[in-house]
């Protein structure tokens, strides 16, 4: 980490002039959710874990109203008065830093403009949430240097908010939530109906968490993400009438459904609800699995979430289907599922530690085979939530 830092240092410099005074440098995870997938704007359970790639921001403070903006993988820098910001959230690049400080200022805080570099380590466009790591990078920067003193869930639910109202993408909270408060050497076990949480400690053994790239890029604005949202609504308006008490899909149990399911003539929105409600259980019973070591129960209830989301929620695509399915059938691998939204991404995988190299060069000669791609590996090696990293590494 320390040679990244000196690199951005150097950009930095070199971008915006000055010397090294006052340069504060922040870190976001990105997450991977080891299961519950379309729960989290269902008011259901997410197991995600933070992440050891995320986004890595330099900031130092202005004396006027400026936001200078500039990343190590975007060409151009850019710059916004912070008095005129929604002038600049339809931007290509920047739009989601500058609805971070847009909603803090509507929320009455008081911001001084700053130069703010941004380095990602985590891929973009993978599932992994390097939206919500570059959110929180950037409120969580905000937050110090203007010394607003807003607590990181608080945070986590502003970046959520801005999202969805400025970017257009109408997001759960799970992904700014994993942001802002993971825990090293835990999952976070939380229900996003009301943000109660609980860590539960990753005991892997000699069991290693690996993620596999498909390397073809998503867009959640581009893909059918804020439909699937629409076609839950409808079910829950339907599957209301006989359980009137249902504030949202998840509340609902798989015996509920199965009595009362019926009311959904609509094929399409019984599958939908379906995968909602067993997925919901299949979070709980996973953590349960976690937490008493049983990693067997854990990678089968990987398997059957990939299943749901295949047949049921139609978010996969033969590019996550070969990976996850090739991988469920390579000998000691223990569970493997598309991880994240869908519609391109990443898939999870449970493996012995030992088998990680094999493993990588069976599941590469499939793929590239099936798809003309090579996939790519990342360790799901975890990390804390946003954090401001010791001056002393600069």
């Amino acid at each position: 980490m320390d040679q990244t830092l000196q690199i951005m240092l150097a950009d930095f410099l070199g971008t915006f002039g000055g010397n090294a005074d006052g340069i504060r440098c922040f870190f976001a995870p990105g997450r991977i959710n080891l299961i519950g997938e379309h729960t989290d704007y269902n008011g259901g359970y997410v197991l995600p874990v933070a992440l050891e790639i995320g986004s890595f921001l330099l900031a130092r403070p202005r004396r006027d109203r400026l936001l200078r903006l500039a990343d190590s993988q975007w060409p151009q820098p850019l710059q916004a008065d912070l008095d005129h910001l929604t002038d600049f959230l339809q931007e290509p690049w920047g739009s989601y830093q500058l609805a971070i400080a847009h909603i803090l200022q509507r929320q009455g805080c008081l911001l001084q403009g700053c130069d703010l570099y941004y380095h990602e380590t985590v891929p973009l466009a993978s599932g992994l949430s390097s939206s919500a790591a570059i959110e929180l990078v950037t409120a969580t920067a905000l937050n110090r240097l203007n010394r607003l003193q807003i607590p990181p869930l608080r945070l986590a639910e502003l970046a959520q908010t801005a999202e969805c109202d400025f970017i257009g993408v109408q997001c759960g909270i799970m992904d700014q939530f994993a942001a802002a408060m993971g825990k090293a050497n835990h999952a976070l076990l939380l229900r996003c109906s009301d943000l109660r949480f609980q860590a539960v400690p990753l005991h892997l053994g000699d069991y290693r968490l690996l993620i596999v790239n498909s390397n073809y890029p998503r867009s959640l604005l581009q893909s059918k993400y804020n439909q699937r949202r629409q076609e839950c609504e409808a079910a829950l308006a339907m599957l209301q009438r006989a359980l009137p008490q249902a504030a949202n899909l998840a509340a609902i149990t798989p015996r509920q459904f199965a009595a009362t399911g019926a009311v959904l003539q609509d094929s399409l929105l019984f599958r939908r609800a379906r995968h909602v409600i067993s997925e919901n259980a299949r979070v709980l019973s996973a953590a349960a699995a976690l937490t008493a070591g049983d990693l067997v129960s854990f990678g089968l209830l990987l398997n059957a979430s990939h299943r749901s989301l295949r047949d049921d929620y139609e978010v996969t695509g033969a590019a996550l289907d070969c990976l996850a399915e090739t991988a469920q059938n390579i000998p000691g691998v223990l569970g493997a599922r598309m991880t994240g939204a869908g519609f391109g991404g990443c898939t999870i995988n449970l493996l012995p530690g030992s088998q990680i190299e094999a493993f990588q060069a069976k599941l590469s000669a499939v793929y590239q085979k099936k798809t003309g791609r090579l996939p790519s590996f990342y360790p799901a090696d975890s990390a804390d939530g946003a954090h401001e990293i010791d001056r002393a590494l600069l």
